[in-house]
């Protein structure tokens, strides 16, 4: 079980037992992965636990026939749950537990219905007896629909309405109705109509006891083969029943109960005939109908004896002790059959669900052979259409399943849509495992068998004929390792050829390089052209921007840096986004969540955008890399791209006040007080956005794409390639602390004062004859100070908490960075301590 299902099925449970409060669902989730095991430990403890829970139970035979009933119509995780109840019936304090809570909400449940209000007729009132029978009447036809199985016809259909549902190009087909009509062409009884020797004109009673014999044996030989007797009648049969006989009371006390042991072959005879008929339906599915053609051919068998055993009698060879003789080895064969008929029909199975069945029936027959083979026989007839679809799957990546019985279930999605929609689940959801379709004997297998067959589509999807070279025919057998090893060998070559089209003819690192070198700032060069050129074009508007423009200025800035290398620069575009860094943060972060659709939703800004604010790159990947580098990784890229352009831009702002300060140095002003402490906090913005930028980048981006660099090499299939490049942008997106809002929020307030700061000295540069005498700036420039040292201290004592609190050991390379001289030191520790003191008082 996946980890996100273990999380999945622990707040369903939190949820339904109303547990709130304490550590929540994540406490219980580390346990149970610490605690669980590879092995299977409850189908060997399965009989001693149901043994347990009848003890403990109050109605033991209840609860024994609920088993076998579920057992008998194939219940998936029957014995696990039993062994999970067993279990909670020892513990004493759980049970408690759960009778509180039961407690409890049978009490809110009482509550909220007495709330509602009912309209009750009084109680003086009487009512008539036209309206007594009325109701009676509805009530009667309530309890027998009820009790009435659906008919097979109504199954018939809706299988097909279903199957058409999801395959409306290919209908399934429809035998005429007369085939259903006719119930001649059944091999089974006729009820209702004439017995084949009419009404009998002496009580076979008053015969004497060798005549009673022959005509008894006469009978059987009909009954045998679903046709009634003179003294042996059928009783009807309502849905899935077992058939039973009625046989004439005059008959001899010794003859009657030998007949009787001989009847229930005729009852197996009728439940296999009726199977039979039913599943070779199309609806039902080839693994059905492949099995039904199996159970055919030892009724040919079985038909076979009877007409043996009336040569026999017609030869005056046969009494009906020598009947019951001959017919004891067949007796156990049908009744097999008749079991697995009734076990199929009951828990309505196809495909999978019939195989899991045959295969534990197989499994359970171990000590007896014959059984054994049987049953072997029926599993790998049954199996040959269901390894036939799983043959094409793993060795062409092909899905032929008119009939929707393969563990593997296709869907309609179109693949280029990952361009366009960053939260698309193709690769996920384009093919998907369908539970109650896995035969038991693969289960361990399906995550291998999904990913071989979704590997060899990608390559077929792109004008790729592919067939594993390996390609065997799967046959079932008792000796898993046999398909087990086909199977690993045609998962293997799928990766592989996956891996190589990916690596080698689609150059999937140098594609990540290439984005690397733009959204990551690996090209220090081109982004010195680039905003060089773009800058005064940038500062507009973003409704006042040309694209075509900005696309000719990075058309020059790749042309005129060592970008021109690159042979993929021309899938590099612009991109003007309609929301600010911090809006697509949070489109980042909603995905996958309730909030996703919110925050796409949401109203655009009131506040115009800059170009500078907008302004992101855009890269166009085909298929298959689509796969890899699809929307939802672009918009990660977006993301640390805005965050680090953002930064470069304030830095760029801070170096012109330095060229503008070194000007205004010739003047006077000098000799005011602010002016120092102007050029210092000048500085320290400066130091602060580097040294960002530094961790950041050299820090933070550049081992963990070595990391995933070398990952990718020891890559053995493709999605341990999506496994490292997901990791490498998560770690990313958390250590430049682009996941944790409060840091961020901290991170943008920080930039804003810098810019207001840099806008306000470039102001003063421009004017400063006319500012000289102002004294209202030492003012301004005191604000700053203590706005930008409020903020910076705040940065980095939020930074210490999370490196010790989250472990969060690589953000502490700031707090190095930026207090490189211990200036900080002293205010942290401070702050530190009047933190603990008031989490004491």
């Amino acid at each position: 079980m996946s980890e996100f299902r273990i999380h999945h099925d622990v707040n369903e449970l939190l949820s339904l037992l109303h547990v709130g409060g304490g550590d929540g669902a994540e406490v219980y989730i580390d346990l149970l992965q610490k605690n669980r095991t590879p092995y299977v430990t409850t189908s060997v403890s399965a009989h001693s636990a149901k043994v347990k829970i009848a003890e403990y139970s109050k109605t033991p035979e209840d609860f024994l026939k609920k088993y076998e009933e579920l057992k008998s119509k194939n219940a998936r995780n029957l014995d696990p749950l039993v062994y999970l109840l067993s279990k909670l019936s020892e513990d004493k304090e759980m049970l408690q537990c759960l009778q509180q809570n039961a407690k409890e909400r049978s009490e809110a449940n009482a509550s909220s219905a007495t709330s509602t209000s009912f309209a009750i007729p009084p109680t003086s009132s009487k009512m008539s007896m036209q309206e007594f029978e009325e109701l009676r009447k509805k009530l009667g036809n309530v309890t027998a629909s009820s009790q009435v199985p659906q008919s097979a016809e109504v199954t018939r259909k809706m299988l097909r309405d279903r199957h058409n549902k999801k395959n409306p190009t290919q209908p399934n087909p429809v035998f005429p109705n007369w085939v259903y009509d006719r119930p001649a062409l059944i091999g089974d009884f006729i009820t209702g109509a004439t017995p084949a020797g009419g009404d009998p004109t002496v009580a076979i009673g008053t015969l004497p006891l060798p005549a009673q014999e022959q005509a008894l044996v006469d009978d059987l030989l009909f009954v045998l083969i679903g046709v009634d007797g003179r003294d042996i009648t059928a009783q009807p049969v309502l849905g899935r029943q077992n058939r039973s006989f009625i046989v004439d009371p005059t008959l001899d006390m010794s003859v009657k109960e030998l007949v009787n042991r001989i009847l229930p072959v005729a009852s197996y005879y009728s439940t296999i005939t009726r199977f039979t008929e039913e599943k070779w339906s199309f609806e039902y599915g080839q693994v059905n109908h492949a099995l039904t053609a199996a159970m055919r051919t030892l009724m040919k068998e079985y038909l076979i004896l009877v007409t043996q055993l009336e040569h026999l009698h017609r030869q005056g060879m046969l009494s009906l002790q020598k009947l019951w003789f001959y017919i004891q080895p067949t007796m156990r064969t049908m009744e097999i059959l008749a079991s697995i008929a009734s076990s199929v029909d009951k828990g309505d199975c196809m495909g999978g669900s019939t195989l899991s069945l045959l295969h534990d029936r197989t499994f359970n027959y171990t000590g007896d052979s014959q059984a054994q083979e049987l049953c072997l026989y029926l599993t790998k007839a049954a199996s040959v259409p269901y390894f036939e679809i799983l043959e094409k799957w793993i060795y062409r990546g092909i899905i032929k399943d008119p009939y929707s019985e393969f563990m593997v279930e296709e869907h309609e999605l179109q693949k280029e849509k990952i361009q366009e929609d960053y939260n698309d689940k193709y690769w996920d959801q384009r093919y998907t495992i369908i539970q109650h379709r896995i035969p038991s004997f693969l289960q361990k297998m399906a995550g291998k068998i999904l990913s071989t067959g979704k590997y060899l589509n990608v390559v077929r999807e792109c004008g790729r004929d592919v067939t594993c070279p390996d390609a065997k025919e799967v046959l079932y057998t008792l000796k898993e390792r046999a398909y087990v090893e086909q199977i690993e060998k045609s998962y293997y070559y799928a990766s592989k050829v996956l891996l190589d089209f990916l690596m080698e003819e689609k150059e999937l690192v140098a594609r990540l390089r290439s984005i690397k070198h733009y959204f990551l700032m690996d090209k220090g060069d081109f982004f010195v052209h680039f905003m060089d050129l773009t800058e005064e074009e940038l500062k507009k508007p973003v409704d006042d921007i040309v694209p075509p423009r900005l696309e000719a200025l990075l058309e020059l800035a790749l042309r005129m840096s060592t970008a021109n290398t690159d042979p993929f620069k021309d899938d590099l575009k612009i991109d003007l986004m309609p929301y600010d860094v911090i809006t697509q943060l949070l489109r980042v972060l909603a995905i996958d969540t309730k909030q996703e659709k919110a925050v796409i939703n949401a109203n655009p800004p009131l506040v115009a955008l800059s170009g500078l604010e907008a302004f992101s790159f855009d890269y166009i990947v085909k298929w298959p890399l689509s796969l890899i580098i699809n929307r939802k990784a672009l918009t990660i890229y977006q993301m640390l791209f805005r965050h680090i352009f953002y930064c470069k831009h304030v830095e760029r702002l801070l170096c012109n006040v330095w060229i503008s300060n070194k000007t205004a140095k010739q003047y006077a002003l000098h000799r005011a007080k602010w002016f120092a402490t102007a050029f210092a906090l000048r500085q320290r913005m400066l130091n602060f956005v580097q040294n960002i930028q530094y961790y950041m980048m050299f820090e933070v981006m550049e081992p963990t794409w070595h990391i995933m660099e070398n990952n990718l090499k020891s890559a053995s299939n493709i999605d341990d390639v999506l496994c490292h490049h997901t990791t490498f942008l998560d770690n990313c997106l958390k250590d430049c602390m682009l996941t944790n809002p409060e840091l961020l929020k901290i991170f943008a307030k920080l930039m804003s004062v810098c810019v207001m700061f840099t806008n306000c000295m470039l102001f003063l540069a421009e004017h400063v004859d006319a500012l000289q005498s102002d004294a209202g700036f030492e003012a301004t420039i005191s604000k700053f100070d203590s706005n930008f040292s409020t903020l910076l201290l705040d940065l980095l004592d939020k930074l210490s908490i999370y490196s010790t609190t989250d472990c969060e050991h690589s953000m502490i390379n700031i707090i190095y960075r930026l207090d490189f001289n211990g200036f900080y030191t002293e205010r942290l520790e401070r702050m530190a301590i009047e933190r603990s003191q008031k989490a004491a008082a």
